[in-house]
């Protein structure tokens, strides 16, 4: 198990829901590696009741795991770099759409106004990808990303060729060990799962 006492521990969630007990999962193993957690949540995620649950049932826990805080809004995101607030940035999962976005640079968010704030400082952010189109429409974002500097990813692979041949999602288990070899600048390997 990685150890990651001592690290301030951006935690964004966004809409890819069917993938959000798996997020509070992998942020509660975060805090058992000794994160000191900060949870960052899209407007989507926190407004949208889906038949993976309401959002008051992740809020909550999450609110807790950050010792009260949550941040929720763009205006609530801007000071993290500003204010050095985290050493290392996961979004967990990272959908097709904040892919794109953060590919672009459209800044029309929480999770990507968090982002920007915290690249900022130079700091590792490490993309847990959890999209149905990671070998179609998100290929493009996901190559751009790959080769930025700061840009991390959670080993990933497809998870449903039969049924989904173009889907992608990482292993939320190996959050805590890419978050550590980010935090040394490196890329957890293998990448492809």
């Amino acid at each position: 198990m990685a150890d990651l006492h001592g690290v301030k521990l951006g935690f964004a969630l966004c809409g890819s829901f069917c993938s959000a007990e798996k997020a509070l999962r992998t942020a509660e193993a975060c805090v058992r590696a000794g994160a000191e957690l900060l949870p960052i949540v899209s407007e989507h995620f926190a407004e949208t009741k889906t038949r993976f649950g309401a959002p008051e049932s992740f809020l909550e826990p999450l609110t807790a795991l950050g010792g009260g805080r949550l941040i929720r809004s763009i205006t609530d995101a801007e000071p993290i770099g500003p204010k050095n607030l985290t050493d290392a940035l996961v979004v967990c999962p990272c959908t097709g759409n904040v892919l794109a976005k953060l590919s672009q640079n459209i800044i029309d968010g929480t999770v990507p106004m968090a982002v920007k704030s915290h690249l900022r400082g130079g700091k590792p952010v490490i993309l847990c990808i959890s999209t149905n189109d990671g070998l179609s429409g998100s290929a493009r974002s996901l190559g751009d990303l790959l080769n930025r500097r700061h840009y991390y990813f959670v080993p990933f692979g497809q998870d449903n060729p039969e049924q989904k041949p173009m889907s992608l999602a990482a292993d939320f288990s190996l959050v805590p060990e890419t978050v550590a070899a980010a935090l040394t600048g490196r890329q957890l390997q293998p990448l492809l799962r």
